[in-house]
């Protein structure tokens, strides 16, 4: 079941970053709702796909721990939360990956 998830997220961001990069008709230099949105909506795809691969990964193994090194419940939402800093800032440090998951985040960062 965890590997089936991790495919299945793996796919969802890949399709994501495909439709984000795909359509180069916005070339000018204005602000334009329709980018922002198309923006907005991918970023949060993104989010929700390595959410849920934290959360698949973390079903047989422990991929986040908390800063003062024991592992963090393994719950959707605090995989999500894990995903959403990780993007968003880079973490603040309460949550740490482990094993795996410490590739994921660097890719999920460097988007």
């Amino acid at each position: 079941m965890a590997t089936l998830l991790i495919a299945l997220a793996g796919i969802f961001i890949v399709v994501n970053l495909y439709y984000f990069f795909t359509n180069k008709s916005y070339k000018y230099s204005y602000f334009s709702s329709v980018l922002f949105m198309k923006l907005f909506i991918v970023l949060t795809g993104i989010t929700v796909g390595f959410g849920v691969l934290y959360y698949a990964l973390g079903i047989n193994n422990v991929v986040i721990e908390t800063n003062s090194g024991d592992p963090a419940p393994v719950t959707f939402l605090n995989a999500l939360y894990f995903s959403g800093e990780t993007i968003l800032s880079v973490g603040y440090g309460d949550l740490v990956p482990v094993g795996p998951a410490r590739f994921f985040a660097l890719v999920e960062a460097s988007i």
